[in-house]
């Protein structure tokens, strides 16, 4: 599992991170004391045979700690997920998908360019509002208000928890358990908030 965000601290809990914030809380409930080790630009965590990965290149640049991660791995393209921000969705729904394109992310767009297919499962977190009054880069780049956070914690929890699914089940299973508009129709099985 693969979360994009941007690497260093001016970019921690901004609305771009939410795979970084994904990957965090998935360890905390998941795999505490596991210490990561940074390999082929990237930050990567086992937990058994699964790895969960935070790539060290700028949002823009993913793709390239995604194929060095999947080369050095010998992973295939559909085997893994990458967990990311959507401004597609809106804020507080999530969507797992088998395969399709970038749409207005970046990230994602470096990342299928990279592995040369679009057939990548993907995990998308909705970060877009009603009524957003400035453009796309500003508003990622920008912290959450408190009252986001409000809209955004329950769903980083069931991130979470797709993600130990995936681990162990297939994407059918995984899509069909955590794609469902109602979160109480497939509670998540942990309690933390970041």
């Amino acid at each position: 599992m693969f979360g994009l965000g941007n690497p260093g601290p001016e970019y921690a809990l901004t609305r771009h991170n939410v795979g970084f914030q994904v990957i965090d809380l998935y360890r905390k409930q998941y795999i505490p004391r596991r210490p990561g080790k940074i390999t082929c630009s990237a930050v990567v965590y086992r937990h058994d045979d699964f790895l969960v990965v935070k790539p060290l290149t700028y949002m823009n640049d993913s793709g390239r700690a995604v194929r060095a991660v999947v080369d050095r791995f010998g992973l295939a393209p559909e085997d893994i997920l990458i967990v990311y921000d959507d401004l597609d969705l809106p804020l507080g729904r999530m969507r797992i998908l088998p395969q399709g394109g970038p749409g207005t992310h970046k990230g994602m767009r470096s990342v299928l360019a990279a592995l040369g297919t679009e057939t990548v499962p993907r995990l998308r977190i909705g970060i877009e509002v009603e009524n957003r009054h400035v453009d796309a880069v500003e508003f990622v780049l920008a912290r959450f208000p408190e009252h986001e956070w409000k809209a955004l914690v329950p769903i980083l929890n069931r991130a979470a928890d797709a993600v130990e699914v995936f681990r162990t089940a297939t994407l059918d299973t995984v899509m069909n358990r955590f794609n469902r508009r109602d979160p109480d129709v497939a509670p998540p099985s942990s309690k933390a908030i970041l």
